[in-house]
């Protein structure tokens, strides 16, 4: 169930945020283009002279989780307040501290550590009841989010389709949004979008296409050409087939390296080794199973390595560096058919993946900081980027759009967000087909339940929406406030 604290979408809010890293800063930035009230407090004096050259709105150099300066920051009449800093703990007390004297804030914590995330959300399954009716939430925090564990999602999603592609996934649903490239040659390369839909009989969708380094929504008459990327909207079981329209065919990933054991790692391993004995791919398309993996597991420390040895006992482990040539040449790397990277320093998992590639590994997946890294990544023939903190700053944005927004997605460059909503009984689009509020270009509804039951579906034209629809849409960035006003009926 939603969070029933804020307001319909479209209500201006005032918000504070604790931590003026990167994330806080880009988060800053989203909020302050919906015209909302923004105060941004860090205790560092470089790190707030850097952001309030950048943001307009409230900047204050001091210490967060001190009552008196949130009070005097205005935290009695602010809607949400989301924590960011680099240090887990002043984020969780600082949430406790404020619950204590404003309960009906909304409290949300970047949390890393994978131990506090795993213990908070055991006890609330063990006391879903407890939890659920009388008690605050654990620590006061509405909303824990946890950034490893969002970017351990999108690696295995990817690794599911055999890392041509990085993929959204929507919950309930068997659609998927696959970002994938034309390549020459291929029976996509030359097409309008208008004919494309005669090369197969598989219900699919080109949502987006992104060209030039610009990410928009297409109409029939965009043409698609080689070397472009598109969005491609169809039934997990189908894309494989759709996928080979474009040129890009899935192989067995029976060797897979990976480079990093610390905590996304150490996700990604997990989840990895554990679905390898239930048949990684079993169901997805038909009953071959696309994965039979040898897993390597490499990085140079040593504690870590010892950890992942003890925890991992199937996987090869190796403490060492990956580039060294005897290494590459003992275990035979330039023959692995997927190399994941996901050290802690973001720029040098782009290098090692790109290098890695060099040497002949077939499928490469990076762990990146940005969007504006996943386009350098690609660039650089790197397969799938997984952007951390646009991530991170995506599911903030999903708990502060009010109660009608179940998702927010940052596609690529960042020109476009998928939505996930509910279409309220305030809506003046209830009674209406699709066709009659279109707006090409603008926006494209990809996916719709029925009245938040059955199935979703790629509705058509006729398609009439009713209250309690939910639907899946796109809509460039700067467009979302609008839209969704316009779905909610401010």
């Amino acid at each position: 169930m939603r969070f029933e604290k804020l307001p319909g979408y479209g209500i201006k809010l005032k918000i504070i945020i604790i931590g003026a890293g990167f994330t806080g800063v880009q988060l800053a930035k989203r909020l302050i283009n919906e015209k909302n009230d923004v105060t941004l407090i860090d205790n560092d004096e470089e790190t707030i002279r850097h952001a309030s050259n950048r943001l307009d709105c409230a900047v204050i150099q001091a210490d967060g989780n001190n009552l008196q300066t949130l009070e005097d920051a205005g935290i009695a009449k602010a809607e949400a307040l989301v924590c960011v800093t680099d240090n887990d703990e002043v984020n969780m007390i600082t949430c406790s501290l404020v619950d204590a004297v404003y309960p009906n804030l909304l409290k949300i914590a970047r949390v890393r550590n994978y131990a506090y995330y795993i213990n908070t959300s055991d006890a609330i399954k063990k006391h879903a009841d407890t939890f659920g009716n009388k008690h605050r939430p654990l620590y006061g925090i509405d909303y824990m989010i946890h950034p490893d564990v969002e970017a351990a999602k999108t690696i295995v999603e990817a690794v599911k389709n055999g890392a041509v592609s990085d993929i959204l996934s929507f919950e309930n649903s068997d659609y998927e949004l696959a970002h994938i490239t034309i390549e020459n040659g291929s029976r996509m390369a030359g097409c309008k979008l208008q004919d494309v839909r005669r090369l197969s009989d598989k219900p699919f969708l080109v949502v987006y296409v992104e060209s030039g380094g610009r990410t928009s929504l297409p109409s029939g008459s965009t043409l698609l050409n080689s070397g472009d990327s598109i969005g491609l909207l169809a039934c997990r079981k189908d894309l494989s087939e759709l996928f080979g329209l474009c040129g890009s065919y899935i192989r067995e990933l029976k060797k897979v390296v990976l480079v990093g054991a610390g905590r996304i790692g150490s996700i990604v391993a997990g989840q990895l080794m554990q679905q390898k004995k239930v048949s990684f791919f079993s169901g997805l398309r038909g009953t071959k199973s696309y994965m039979t993996q040898n897993l390597l597991i490499v990085d140079t420390d040593e504690n870590l390595t010892k950890a992942a040895a003890a925890r991992f006992p199937a996987a090869n482990v190796f403490c060492t560096d990956v580039t060294d040539e005897g290494f590459i040449r003992e275990e035979g790397l330039n023959t692995c058919d997927l190399a994941i990277c996901v050290t802690h320093n973001h720029e040098l998992n782009m290098v090692l993946a790109a290098y890695l590639e060099s040497l002949g590994v077939a499928k490469t997946v990076s762990l990146v900081a940005s969007s504006a890294y996943a386009t350098i990544a690609r660039k650089l023939g790197i397969d799938v980027p997984v952007p951390l903190r646009d991530a991170v700053v995506d599911s903030i944005m999903s708990h502060l759009r009010g109660r009608t927004v179940m998702g927010i997605h940052t596609i690529n460059t960042g020109d476009l967000e998928v939505i996930e909503c509910v279409l309220p009984e305030t809506s003046p689009y209830i009674g209406k087909t699709l066709k009659n509020i279109s707006d090409p270009g603008v926006f494209l509804v990809m996916l719709l339940q029925k009245d938040g039951t059955g199935e979703y579906t790629i509705p058509v034209g006729n398609t009439v929406l009713s209250t309690g629809d939910r639907l899946i849409l796109v809509t460039g960035t700067v467009e979302t406030r609008r839209i969704l006003d316009r779905f909610n009926g401010k």
